[in-house]
């Protein structure tokens, strides 16, 4: 393809993915190509895609089919997890080209190959087990929430899990170079970084070996840069260390917000999970995090209807959820995933009794979230006031614990603080409070005062 093509990026799935788009974006800007949004007419459209269940691979199905119906004449390339678990699959829906994990990263000579006119579809994707070396990625979203890529791969294979088979073993670059990004970001004018893999807390295997832990580059972020705001995407409950923990509580710059991902409240259910920890385990993780940080806000990821899930097993994850002071879910219905372990598993459980699981979870965790909110009205708690970030015509964007929060007076790009007032429905309405002094947040929060 020439200079000066338009072309649109589409990305499904995770944190990691839009790191990686971005990164895929900049490289065909530098080659003099002019990136769009995905809504407007293109002569190359891009969708960065996910395995993790199949309606991300039906979502990317059905992207294909409008695209080919928008823009006859355009080139549809396809790449991401979903690429390189089924290529030829992707290849028979009529798109131009294929490429795997690795391949991607070479987006722009894969696109000056393509020919003018009708071509066969072109289909570049290695294995996934010789998928070694790691490739730099971050965004930078109008100068304010970056995500920052220091992990990929993963070495765990739960037995639902399709992303090491995708992605590899668990790799990470050095420490330096990690900083090194965070140092560009910072030039940039990033006000918050989240960083982000796909198991964020394995962070230091190099060419199969341990160099470092998670616990040292947080460290070297802290000293080594002045970024106002870093955030961890997540962390498995096994990784989460007491030392960890501590570094947390001690922070001023990291937030005080981690997502900790269970799957099942029920032992048996995790160990045919081949998860690494047991429920009272991960129970103990939370505690030890809100005793030693009691406003931070903590998410869960939640599997219903795995395999040989009973009503037992999904009441005892309802009630370890429920009486646990977890404050968000993300639930996901369990889908079927090939060349998995699970799919050799009995006891399938029907399509309905999934989804009606889901429903509870869900709304437990809309009850759990307003509960939250609700806890922080009064409080005043720094709000990062997001780029294209409105409610209602209000700027908005989150607090350091992950409040969402609209106030008539936010500046998009700015750290402000801010009088959390009143809750409606998901947003919490507050004053963003210009008078702003360290003997006034005592008088109002005296943890803040100290954190």
């Amino acid at each position: 393809m020439h200079q000066g093509a338009r072309v649109a990026f589409h990305t499904l799935g995770c944190k990691l993915n839009y790191s990686e788009t971005a990164t895929l974006a900049r490289h065909l800007q530098q080659k003099g190509m002019t990136v769009v949004p995905f809504e407007d007419a293109a002569d190359i459209y891009v969708l960065n895609t996910c395995s993790v269940t199949d309606n991300a691979e039906k979502e990317c199905r059905q992207w294909v089919r409008r695209l080919r119906r928008r823009q006859p004449q355009a080139r549809i390339v396809v790449t991401g997890c979903y690429a390189q678990l089924q290529p030829q699959q992707i290849a028979a829906m009529g798109v131009d080209l294929v490429l795997g994990m690795a391949e991607k990263f070479q987006l722009a000579d894969y696109l000056s190959t393509l020919s003018e006119g009708p071509t066969s579809p072109v289909v570049s994707c290695g294995r996934s087990d010789r998928l070694t070396e790691f490739h730099h990625s971050f965004s930078l979203g109008e100068r304010t929430r970056s995500f920052l890529k220091i992990q990929d791969g993963c070495n765990y294979h739960c037995s639902f899990c399709t992303i090491p088979l995708a992605r590899g073993e668990s790799r990470s670059p050095t420490i330096a170079e990690v900083v090194q990004q965070a140092l560009a970001l910072q030039q940039a004018g990033a006000q918050e970084v989240v960083l982000t893999g796909v198991n964020v807390g394995d962070f230091g295997i190099i060419n199969g070996k341990r160099k470092a832990h998670l616990l040292n580059l947080l460290e070297a972020l802290e000293q080594q840069t002045q970024i106002p705001r870093f955030r961890i995407s997540s962390v498995e409950p096994n990784l989460l260390t007491d030392e960890l923990i501590d570094f947390l509580a001690g922070s001023c710059r990291f937030m005080p917000h981690l997502h900790l991902p269970l799957q099942s409240g029920s032992d048996r259910i995790l160990a045919s999970m081949r998860r690494r920890y047991k429920a009272a385990f991960y129970a103990d993780r939370v505690e030890k995090l809100k005793s030693s940080i009691p406003h931070c806000c903590i998410g869960a990821d939640v599997i219903t209807g795995f395999p040989g899930e009973t009503d037992e097993d999904f009441e005892q994850t309802y009630t370890l959820l429920r009486d646990l002071p977890v404050d968000y879910l993300h639930v996901f219905t369990y889908s079927e995933r090939p060349n998995t372990e699970a799919l050799r598993y009995g006891e399938v459980i029907p399509i309905p009794v999934r989804k009606q699981r889901t429903h509870v979870l869900r709304s437990l965790s809309d009850r759990k979230r307003r509960l939250f909110y609700a806890a922080q009205l009064g409080k005043v708690r720094p709000v990062l006031f997001e780029h294209g970030c409105t409610e209602n015509g209000l700027p908005a964007g989150y607090t350091d614990n992950y409040v969402y929060v609209s106030a008539a007076e936010g500046r998009a790009g700015s750290v402000l603080p801010v009088l959390l007032e009143r809750l409606n429905d998901s947003v919490v309405h507050g004053t963003v409070l210009h008078d702003f002094t360290e003997s006034r947040i005592s008088a109002i929060d005296p943890l803040l005062a100290s954190h």
